[in-house]
């Protein structure tokens, strides 16, 4: 925080303007934080995200049975956690590619964001069924996540068989931490939250990245 306070007071004698500096201190840190750290979302990512969705909107216009545009579309509004507006197109693909345990997880993500838990619960499963590794085991902690509310038990199993399938997870084991602090469980509880911290720690530098906001949660638990 010193640090912080120090190149603001030097940008503020550089440039001759607090809020210039203030600006110019921000976009240093957000830039430091992209390349080195991760934890603020890549800004430009939505506009391209959306003007994306905007061509493969009008290539559906001109073809309506396109099935990989509606497919790209829905997982380009997965992405912006527009699930109500992904849900149609995915459920239009599932005829075609009902082998597919992609879909299933797709839709069954859908379904669990809009609160409907039997439907997705029942989609995960036919994900798992068709593929028990699909999304590197998501659709376990998927499910997890959305049933911890009313079913944490049952939640921590489904968690417990993430882990178990994708053993370097950080978050897999800080949501399980959650979960047993919620049941009452405190001593496992810290052994996975020390577990999470544990396993960020022996990761190569590229996955670490993306899981430090994990191991900084579980570190103040």
């Amino acid at each position: 925080m010193l640090l912080k306070f120090l190149a603001f007071g030097l940008l503020w004698r550089l440039v001759g303007n607090p809020f210039l500096a203030l600006l110019i201190l921000l976009i240093i840190l957000y830039v430091l934080d992209r390349r080195f750290i991760g934890l603020t979302p890549n800004i430009f990512k939505p506009f391209q995200l959306r003007r994306r969705a905007s061509r493969l909107r009008t290539e559906l216009h001109a073809n309506p049975h396109h099935t990989s545009a509606k497919l790209e579309l829905a997982r380009n509004l997965l992405q912006r956690n527009k699930f109500q507006e992904a849900l149609p197109y995915l459920e239009q693909a599932l005829p075609i590619m009902e082998d597919s345990a992609d879909v299933h997880y797709e839709i069954g993500l859908c379904y669990l964001k809009l609160g409907d838990l039997k439907k997705g619960e029942s989609f995960m499963l036919q994900a798992v069924e068709l593929n028990p590794r699909v999304k590197y085991g998501e659709a376990y902690l998927r499910l997890g996540e959305a049933l911890a509310p009313v079913a944490p038990e049952r939640a921590a199993q489904l968690i417990e068989q993430f882990r178990d399938l994708h053993t370097s997870s950080v978050e897999a084991y800080y949501r399980l931490g959650l979960l047993y602090q919620q049941l009452g469980r405190g001593n496992d509880a810290k052994a996975t939250f020390r577990e999470a911290l544990d396993i960020y720690r022996g990761l190569p530098r590229y996955s670490r990245r993306q899981q430090r906001r994990w191991a900084m949660l579980a570190r103040f638990k």
